[in-house]
C-alpha cells in the first residue's frame, strides 16, 4: 500500500510565520487596521485576500488591490527572510529517509506560487515532491480539507494512509477534515492550541528525532 507524507510549508518547513507575521502587521497598520501583533497572528490563516476581507470587510478593496497588496507583503517578506532561508532542522535527513523508503511526499500550502518558488528554489527541494499544491489551485481554503485531498489524489495515495505535517491549529483541522493524521511542529505555536484536535499523532519542535517510518 502507497504511503505519503504531506507537508504544510511555511512554519513547517522553513520557520519563517515570524517574518510573515511582521510582514503582515506593518502592512496592515499601514493600511489603518489597528491591530496588535498577537491579533495579526490569530488571523494568519488561509489566503492572503481571506485575510484583508477578514480584516477590513469585503467592500474595502477590488480583487485587484488585494493581489496588488498581497504581491508587495510577500516581496517585503523575502527580501527580510531570504539571509535566514533554511530549512526547519532534521528536514533535510528527514526527506532524504522518506524518499529511500519509497513514501512519496506533497505540498499542500496557503502560500502562493511565488513564495512557493521562492522557498523550494532558493533551498533545491522541489524533487521531493510529487504533487504541490498552492493556494492557487483551491477554491476553499483551510480548514477545508480541498488542498490535502488534491494533494492525495495527486499523489495516488488514499487519504487514509497519508500523513500531513503542520505547524497551526486550522491546518491540522483541515488533515482531520480529509481524514488524515497530523504530525504539529511547533514552531509558531503552543500545544495547548491544539487541543481540539485528536488526530495528531506526536509534536516536535524539529524533525531531528523523527524517523519516516515509526510514524505509520
Amino acid at each position: 500500500m502507497k504511503k505519503a507524507f504531506i507537508f504544510d510549508m511555511n512554519g513547517t518547513m522553513i520557520d519563517d510565520m515570524g517574518y510573515h507575521l511582521e510582514g503582515w502587521y506593518n502592512t496592515l497598520t499601514e493600511l489603518g487596521a489597528g491591530l496588535s501583533r498577537e491579533a495579526v497572528k490569530k488571523e494568519m490563516y488561509g489566503k492572503n485576500q481571506e485575510l484583508l476581507v477578514r480584516v477590513f470587510g469585503k467592500d474595502r478593496f477590488t480583487t485587484a488591490e488585494m493581489d496588488e497588496l498581497s504581491l508587495e507583503k510577500e516581496k517585503r517578506y523575502q527580501a527580510a527572510y531570504l539571509p535566514h532561508l533554511e530549512l526547519i532542522p532534521g528536514l533535510q535527513a528527514f526527506l532524504d529517509a522518506a524518499d529511500k523508503q519509497g513514501i512519496l511526499m506533497g505540498i499542500g500550502t496557503a502560500a502562493i506560487p511565488f513564495n512557493v518558488d521562492f522557498a523550494l528554489d532558493n533551498l533545491h527541494i522541489r524533487h521531493y515532491f510529487k504533487s504541490i499544491i498552492t493556494a492557487n489551485d483551491v477554491a476553499t481554503s483551510k480548514p477545508h480539507p480541498e488542498v490535502f485531498l488534491k494533494a492525495a489524489a495527486e499523489l495516488g495515495v488514499d487519504p487514509a494512509s497519508c500523513i500531513v505535517f503542520e505547524d497551526a491549529p486550522k491546518g491540522v483541522e483541515a488533515a482531520a477534515n480529509a481524514g488524515m493524521k497530523a504530525v504539529v511542529i511547533t514552531t509558531m505555536h503552543t500545544r495547548e492550541e491544539f487541543s481540539d484536535y485528536n488526530n495528531i499523532i506526536t509534536f516536535v519542535p524539529d524533525y531531528t528525532a523523527l524517523n519516516p517510518d515509526q510514524l505509520f
